[in-house]
């Protein structure tokens, strides 16, 4: 039904503008062909004026145009005829003549008085009305103080949950005013908490009589609403804004109130400690006195297996005894047999050891005289080469101490220079071993001594002498 009204729509507006659409385009044609006629004589003359004024224009067809827009009238009658209401909502149809009519209209199509009857579309959905117990808060829809019996001011935040009963509507629509959440539920609601408020205590509204009063105040509220049509499904109480010095003084009560519960708790803990504890006292008690008798019987049963093992643990004992002479006797004949051994094993390692010290002996006097027979020859050999090269002893002497200095200065003459000695005793005693050669004397030959220290100042500087 929705697409027929919107294509009924459609064709009103199509007529409408097709009416208009002729009528424009007959004045525009009758004014170009007048321009026509005008541009096709520039210099008319009185004929040619009279003429054209008496040459007929194409008439505007306004018949027709009244035709169509007649016709267009019709499906705007029809669209207007037609009324869909959609979910979630119900109407009441209201007459231009009778005024509201009885009964409601719901969701669906439905035909009415086109120019005469209008639909009132109301939401049959669950509505909120919510007030705050402070000034700005979003989505309030007022500010609800009240007081308690003392004359303080308390901020109730209340939200009630209701909607609008369809088959009331057109008393709804024709007595209530609109909108009916801020008109009619709002008064309810703010008046009625203020008439229960007075009769409870800052303290009880805030904690001991909270849910009384909002149970009392559900059932007011749904009375009142219900005789104009409205049904409340629920009424909550969400929040209490008490003033702050009372806030204050309540919440060290509350304090107070906590430590004397929590020294309460203690001492009751404290006291069921103490009972526990004489009660861990006595089953000690019991304990130790079970365990004194268990250890005393355990005793005495031990003292009776002793008595009754002695029988028979004697004559193990001397039976003990006697393995332990045998033993005894078998360990001493087992260590003079050891002895024995061990004396024998001494005398031929002794015996032993003597031989090789024997063979040792031999050994060495052997060594002794091939080394002496070595030397000797080695001696004899060195006496005959220094014989025939007797500056060999002076170039021995320049290498040995060639590692030892570095500069040496002699003089010329060979005196002051202990080397001079050393070399004529070695010489001389070479010369004597061999028995022939004269004895070279350093005061002969004053210029000895300059060879050794000419050949060591070579060697220090890398040169052959």
């Amino acid at each position: 039904m929705l697409a027929l009204k919107t294509l009924l729509t459609f064709l009103a507006v199509g007529l409408f503008c097709s009416a208009g659409i002729l009528v424009i385009y007959d004045i525009v044609m009758a004014a170009r062909l007048r321009w026509l006629l005008e541009q096709a004589s520039a210099e008319p003359g009185p004929e040619e004026v009279a003429r054209k004024a008496a040459r007929p224009f194409r008439p505007v067809r306004w018949r027709l145009a009244l035709q169509l827009a007649a016709a267009g009238i019709v499906p705007v009658l029809l669209s207007a005829s037609i009324m869909v209401v959609p979910d979630g909502a119900a109407g009441v149809r209201v007459s231009q003549v009778y005024g509201v009519r009885p009964g409601t209209l719901y969701p669906g199509v439905h035909i009415v008085t086109p120019l005469v009857d209008s639909v009132a579309l109301y939401d049959t959905r669950e509505q909120v009305y919510t007030t705050a117990p402070v000034a700005g808060v979003k989505g309030a829809n007022e500010v609800l103080i009240v007081q308690a019996r003392e004359g303080l001011n308390i901020g109730l935040s209340v939200t009630v949950r209701y909607r609008l009963d369809p088959s009331t509507l057109y008393t709804i629509h024709q007595n209530l005013p609109q909108p009916v959440g801020e008109q009619v539920v709002g008064p309810v609601v703010s008046s009625t908490y203020r008439q229960l408020s007075p009769n409870y205590e800052t303290r009880e509204i805030f904690a001991v009589k909270r849910e009384e009063l909002r149970a009392k105040a559900s059932d007011q509220i749904k009375t009142r609403l219900s005789a104009d049509g409205i049904v409340v499904r629920e009424v909550l109480l969400r929040d209490i804004q008490l003033p702050a010095e009372y806030a204050k003084g309540l919440e060290g009560l509350l304090l107070k109130e906590q430590e004397n519960d929590r020294l309460g708790t203690e001492q009751e803990i404290k006291s069921k400690e103490v009972k526990i504890a004489e009660l861990e006292a006595d089953a000690q008690k019991a304990r130790d006195v079970k365990q004194a008798e268990a250890q005393a019987a355990v005793r005495v049963l031990q003292a009776k297996a002793e008595s009754d093992a002695m029988q028979y643990t004697l004559p193990l004992k001397q039976k003990q005894i006697e393995q332990t002479k045998l033993e005894a006797e078998a360990r001493k004949e087992a260590t003079l047999q050891n002895a024995e051994a061990a004396a024998q094993a001494k005398i031929i390692d002794s015996k032993a050891e003597v031989e090789r010290q024997r063979n040792l002996s031999d050994a060495e006097a052997n060594h002794i005289r091939v080394t002496a027979a070595a030397d000797a020859e080695r001696m004899k050999y060195e006496a005959a080469v220094l014989k025939q090269n007797p500056l060999l002893i002076q170039k021995i002497i320049a290498e040995r101490l060639s590692d030892k200095l570095q500069i040496m200065m002699v003089p010329m003459d060979g005196k002051n220079f202990f080397a001079a000695d050393v070399m004529r005793s070695a010489f001389q005693n070479g010369v004597n071993a061999n028995g022939n050669a004269d004895e070279p004397s350093g005061d002969d030959n004053p210029d000895d001594a300059s060879p050794v220290a000419t050949a060591t100042a070579q060697r220090k500087q890398g040169r052959r002498p």
